[in-house]
């Protein structure tokens, strides 16, 4: 794996491909950070209006991260992400020429739709790389992917000065922002023209029913609703914040309206689930050994991603404030300090994955690594300004490289659970990901960064102690392909006359 890693062909260049494609969603999706303070000036913000904007950003991928892996099960990949691409620059514009909180509102609403752009190409790498390589395979474009949070922190301030250079006009930022969106549309249209779902020969499995997950178990059925539930609470907490005094977004009978949409949205996602897994549900089905998987698995997953990427979204949108105010730090000082979280991205997530391949348990790679998350924000919650800064950064890059390398070891494990399902698998716990982003924000703005780093931290102990007792090593985690794939791939072969399928 590694010694190909450098090579543009084959499985490589896809590999490649895709996780600029991810790269390119993240600078997008993270394009207001780097800017808030200098837009919260020019359009006279409230400090909570910020905070509440980080938020937005993260609410709306919750369910396109569910709706996208639907999507992505369906119609496959490469039009799945080469779309989402191109939608890309409607946020972007639209934050652009925002004029004043509710128009940013809008648009970072709609920004956290290209927020679920990761989940499509966790179903590419799956469909080219085996059980085997699957976790550096994922690290990698995952973690390089990630790296479009720095490429946003650290670059688009860079375009902006020299956008103002250039053009003698103080709304740089806006700028910035519409090029990100312009690059995005541009590279979606490459990607649909360059990439395929498969390697020649290999056939791309789609789930036998559509609309919402089907399990293999009445257990799997009420754990799955409850799962979707805890995904609407977190809109509702959202939908509260917006109507919190100093936000000004929603009133009251609003956000009860809000509410009851929500309310609506869950009953038609049970009724779809009812649907989909109405033979089992009614007893008129079974489903083989071989074809069963437990969803509890899927909810402990959904828990560490809620302990890795939620408290890495967290982390990344309060660290240069953090910074800043503990250190009494300039703002570009704080925020290049602040850029070294995602930078890690390059090197742990990668890791993570790296060391579930090798380690020859993912269980116990899960397990190891959640704990030294929790151990690692814990430290932090002792950080003042007492403190030097060095060893203040070097705590809070110990939890960065638990917390990212979590986010490698968890994708290690999602496509090996249901592989026609893995978009849906995906996005459910890519959403849950954004759920822990969503709370553990929504506590900052409440609270302070002790408190959060200290809520991060006990709820990563938690998740590592039920790993250890609950989650179970997936079938074939090691094997050269995928259950049943071989055999799918040589009947693909045969029909097309002789076309040899990779392997």
């Amino acid at each position: 794996m590694l010694k190909g890693l450098f090579s543009f062909n084959g499985r490589y260049r896809i590999l490649h491909q895709t996780w600029f494609a991810f790269f390119l969603t993240f600078v997008c999706w993270f394009n207001f950070a780097p800017f808030a303070t200098t837009i919260g000036k020019q359009l006279h913000l409230a400090p909570e209006q910020i905070k509440t904007l980080g938020i937005c950003n993260l609410a709306l991928t919750i369910p396109a991260r569910i709706i996208i892996g639907m999507l992505l099960d369906r119609f496959g990949p490469r039009i799945t992400y080469s779309m989402l691409l191109i939608f890309a620059a409607v946020p972007c514009f639209a934050t652009a020429l925002s004029q004043n909180f509710n128009h940013l509102v809008i648009s970072r609403l709609l920004m956290g739709i290209v927020g679920a752009g990761f989940v499509v190409g966790i179903r590419m790498v799956a469909e080219w790389f085996p059980p085997k390589e699957i976790g550096i395979a994922q690290g990698i474009y995952g973690g390089w992917g990630n790296f479009g949070a720095f490429g946003a922190e650290f670059a688009l301030p860079t375009i902006a000065v020299i956008a103002s250079f250039l053009t003698g006009s103080a709304s740089n930022w806006r700028f910035a922002i519409a090029l990100t969106g312009i690059i995005a549309a541009i590279y979606g249209v490459i990607y649909y023209n360059s990439v395929k779902d498969t390697p020649p020969g290999k056939v791309y499995q789609r789930p036998k029913k559509n609309g919402a997950l089907e399990v293999t178990s009445v257990k799997s059925f009420w754990a799955m609703i409850l799962s979707n539930f805890g995904l609407i609470f977190a809109l509702g907490l959202l939908a509260w914040r917006l109507e919190q005094k100093n936000i000004h977004f929603l009133n009251l009978s609003q956000m009860y309206l809000v509410w009851v949409i929500l309310a609506g949205l869950f009953a038609y996602q049970t009724y779809k689930a009812w649907q989909v897994n109405k033979e089992l549900l009614t007893g008129k089905k079974t489903y083989a050994p071989s074809e069963r998987y437990q969803f509890g698995q899927v909810a402990l997953l959904e828990f560490t991603y809620v302990t890795n990427f939620g408290s890495e979204l967290a982390a990344v949108s309060m660290l240069p404030a953090f910074f800043e105010k503990t250190f009494g730090l300039e703002h570009v000082i704080a925020g290049m300090i602040a850029a070294t979280y995602p930078f890690l991205n390059l090197v742990s997530r990668p890791s993570g994955g790296l060391i579930s391949d090798k380690f020859g348990s993912r269980k116990w790679t899960m397990t190891i690594i959640t704990a030294g998350i929790g151990v690692g924000y814990l430290m932090a919650h002792f950080i003042n300004s007492s403190w030097a800064l060095p060893v203040a950064i070097a705590v809070t890059m110990f939890g960065a490289y638990f917390a990212q390398a979590g986010c490698g070891a968890t994708y290690g494990i999602v496509p090996l659970i249901k592989k026609e399902a893995t978009g849906q698998i995906a996005g459910n716990v890519g959403a849950y990901g954004n759920f822990g982003g969503v709370v553990y924000l929504t506590i900052f703005s409440l609270t302070d960064a002790p408190t959060l780093f200290t809520t991060m931290g006990l709820a990563a102990l938690v998740c590592a102690f039920m790993c250890a007792f609950f989650l179970k090593e997936p079938k074939g985690s090691f094997a050269a392909a995928y259950e049943g794939e071989v055999q799918k791939t040589e009947a693909a072969v045969n029909h097309n006359s002789g076309v040899i399928a990779e392997k």
